[in-house]
C-alpha cells in the first residue's frame, strides 16, 4: 500500500458489526465489538462507553480557580484540577452541566461563557469526550453537590501559573491551564 493512504481507503472507513456489554456500571459501559474494515479486515475492540464530561477554566482578574481532590484511580493521592464533572443529567447540555458543576465544586457562577475545545481522553479505547470552557465575570453561587467528594478549593494566582502546570499530572487540567497560559501572553 502507498504511503499516503486515501481517505475512503485506510482511514476511518468501517462498518460497526455489533457486540455485547460486558460490564454495566455507573459511570462506564465495556463493550466488546467488532467493525469491519474498507479493505474487508474484521477487528475486535474492547471499547469504554462514557457519556462525556465538561471542565471549565474559571479565571477573575488574579486568579484561576482549581480544586484539589483525591483521585482513588492513580495512587498519587490529591490532584489539583479544573472544576469538571461528568455529563450525567439527563437532557442536560454541556454548557448546563459546566455551570452547574462550577457551582458545586468551587461554589461559583459566571456570567461569561465560552468554548475552548472538545476533545476525545483516549480514542484508542473510549467515546468519553470531555467539552472544555472558559469562565469569567466570577460571582458567588451555590449547588448542592450529590457524590462524596472531598473537594479543597484552590484560588490559585495567576502570576504563578507555570507554578500550577508544573504541579498538574490531569489531562483537562493541564490542556485547560495550558491554554489560558498562551491566551494570557498572546
Amino acid at each position: 500500500m502507498s504511503a499516503q493512504r486515501d481517505e475512503a481507503g485506510a482511514h476511518g472507513r468501517f462498518q460497526a458489526l455489533g457486540g455485547e456489554t460486558v460490564y454495566d456500571g455507573s459511570i462506564v459501559d465495556v463493550r466488546i465489538e467488532r467493525f469491519r474494515h474498507a479493505d474487508g479486515e474484521e477487528v475486535t475492540r474492547e471499547i469504554v462507553r462514557h457519556r462525556g464530561a465538561v471542565a471549565v477554566v474559571a479565571q477573575d482578574e488574579a486568579d484561576v480557580w482549581l480544586v484539589r481532590q483525591p483521585r482513588e484511580a492513580v495512587d498519587e493521592g490529591a490532584l489539583l484540577e479544573i472544576p469538571a464533572g461528568r455529563l450525567d443529567v439527563a437532557g442536560e447540555q454541556p454548557l448546563q452541566s459546566a455551570q452547574r458543576e462550577l457551582a458545586e465544586e468551587i461554589g461559583r457562577g459566571a456570567d461569561a461563557w465560552h468554548p475552548i475545545v472538545t476533545y476525545y481522553t483516549g480514542a484508542g479505547f473510549t467515546d468519553e469526550r470531555v467539552h472544555l470552557f472558559h469562565a469569567t465575570e466570577l460571582y458567588p453561587a451555590h449547588a448542592e453537590s450529590h457524590e462524596n467528594e472531598r473537594i479543597e478549593i484552590v484560588r490559585w494566582p495567576l502570576a504563578r501559573l507555570d507554578d500550577a502546570i508544573a504541579q498538574c499530572r490531569d489531562a483537562k487540567t493541564l490542556i485547560g491551564l495550558l491554554w489560558l497560559a498562551r491566551r494570557l501572553n498572546a
